[in-house]
């Protein structure tokens, strides 16, 4: 049986009747990921042992009666969320060899749900990127065109799912990191709304907009991951108190439910491209939605702003990241010669162990938060953030969500764009404003152009993760598009 083909309600069922056992089920995606994995270049590690212990205990639990919905699941985590005694790097030299002194809080919870940590997933170096090829290690490759870029930052998980390498993956989402690879992938990634899921353990980019979501089959599987992985969180004062059922309104009518759609969005894309989002237009009228146009005049100015914030709050952040109490130490002795002081430590360590983009956003953070520059640069650009919040809050008078593309093409190739990074910002386009405004966004595959999936987004209110789930969920019910898989036996 294709156990990567099934869903996590259905796996669960086999694995509660007990015509599976978790054991077998880990064998099964450990296998696949020995078989498959080197020609997409997924994993950064892979817990063979440990996973094997997890699978075993669970077992013992389904014996015990236990009937939690990912007992016995397996599924990747990216490398920038912590998981006590194993190698934590972030894809980068500096903390090529960190080992996590504690679990991140997702991780935890999954724990206790019994699912099983398969290893830890491939990323831009620290999640900086779009492709997945700022790695330090390796480029993750798309399992529809080894020749093209998973997206990125979160491009190692995303590809393995989409390669049925996990039955799901975490993945951070800061300003598109699991959204616009999902739609480069063919499957489903979720952006929970801001502060819905505990940051605490999850490597710090852009506190201000980081979030760890979910990347699944499905939007069904998407919600069974949220009810475990959100809420709030002790050791992150910024996570949400509410309690939320996200499977609660997952199969409701859409009738009556209005979705704004933004014109000028479907307008700028390619012709195939723009025809996959007004056939899904017309797939959600034909459920009963109502379809109105809408306009997002500041999302123009989203990109610049995000690009200002970002490296900002980059340059702060990894503060922290100097090679003395962690992380890359610059070897002298090997090199034959001598620190001269403390600024040359901190030049050494960091000039050896971040690659180019890391360096870029320090520089361009410093800089736009450096004596001179801070109000004409950073806090213009919150200024313009809080429009763009305030602009969507007034949208949402008069809708109920609002569907647009996911990115603004399907996967490039392989060094297309990595010595343009404008061009590569721009990847972002459409997901940007969304996560500066701190909304759930969902990407759904919704067609295919030049044999590449292509995805539409999906985004609402803050807080109401349960209606792109719904929307996504019958949307999917409703078509053939729900998570194909390339052939890579």
């Amino acid at each position: 049986m294709e156990y990567h083909k099934i869903s996590i309600k259905d796996l669960s069922d086999l694995l509660q009747k007990r015509e599976l056992s978790s054991l077998d089920l880990c064998n099964y995606f450990l296998d696949r990921i020995k078989r498959i994995d080197p020609k997409i270049k997924t994993c950064i590690s892979v817990f063979e042992d440990e996973a094997r212990k997890q699978a075993v205990l669970a077992d013992e639990r389904i014996l015990a009666g236990d009937k939690s919905l990912l007992l016995g699941i397996p599924y990747l985590a990216k490398d920038n969320i912590l998981c006590q005694g194993f190698k934590t790097t972030a894809a980068s030299k500096m903390l090529e060899n960190y080992i996590a002194p504690y679990d991140a809080t997702v991780i935890k919870r999954l724990k206790e749900s019994g699912a099983v940590l398969l290893g830890k997933a491939n990323m831009d170096e620290f999640a900086h990127g779009s492709s997945t090829e700022t790695s330090s290690f390796f480029i993750s490759k798309n399992p529809w065109d080894v020749e093209r870029v998973p997206g990125g930052s979160s491009g190692g998980s995303v590809a393995a799912v989409s390669a049925g390498l996990c039955v799901f993956a975490l993945g951070s989402d800061t300003g598109g990191s699991i959204r616009q690879p999902a739609s480069f992938c063919g499957v489903s990634g979720l952006k929970p709304s801001y502060s819905s899921v505990s940051r605490y353990g999850l490597m710090a980019m852009t506190s201000s907009t980081d979030v760890i979501g979910p990347i699944a089959k499905s939007a069904k599987d998407l919600s069974l991951i949220m009810n475990v992985i959100a809420g709030f969180d002790e050791n992150d004062l910024s996570s949400f108190k509410q309690s939320i059922d996200y499977c609660q309104n997952i199969d409701n009518s859409l009738k009556g439910i209005k979705i704004g759609i933004v014109p000028e969005f479907i307008d700028s894309l390619e012709d195939s491209l723009a025809k996959i989002v007004k056939e899904s237009i017309s797939v959600f009228e034909s459920l009963g939605a109502q379809i109105k146009n809408i306009s997002l005049k500041y999302n123009k100015y989203a990109g610049p702003a995000y690009y200002i914030i970002t490296p900002s709050e980059v340059s702060s952040n990894f503060a922290r990241l100097d090679g003395i109490r962690y992380g890359f130490s610059f070897d002298y002795k090997a090199k034959g010669s001598n620190s001269e002081n403390l600024n040359e430590i901190y030049l050494k360590n960091r000039g050896e162990a971040f690659g180019p983009e890391v360096k870029r956003r320090i520089m361009l953070g410093t800089y736009a938060l450096s004596s001179g520059y801070y109000d004409a640069y950073y806090k213009k650009a919150i200024a313009v953030k809080n429009l763009i919040k305030k602009e969507f809050d007034g949208v949402f008078e008069e809708v109920d969500a609002i569907l647009i593309p996911t990115s603004p093409d399907v996967a490039f190739k392989i060094g297309e764009q990595i010595d343009d990074p404008v061009k590569m910002y721009l990847e972002d386009i459409f997901t940007i404003g969304p996560s500066l405004a701190g909304l759930p966004g969902l990407s759904i595959p919704a067609g295919f152009s030049k044999d590449l999936p292509f995805g539409i987004q999906i985004i609402s209110k803050k807080f109401r993760d349960d209606i792109v789930l719904n929307l996504a969920n019958q949307f999917q019910s409703k078509t053939e598009f729900h998570q194909k898989f390339p052939n890579l036996n």
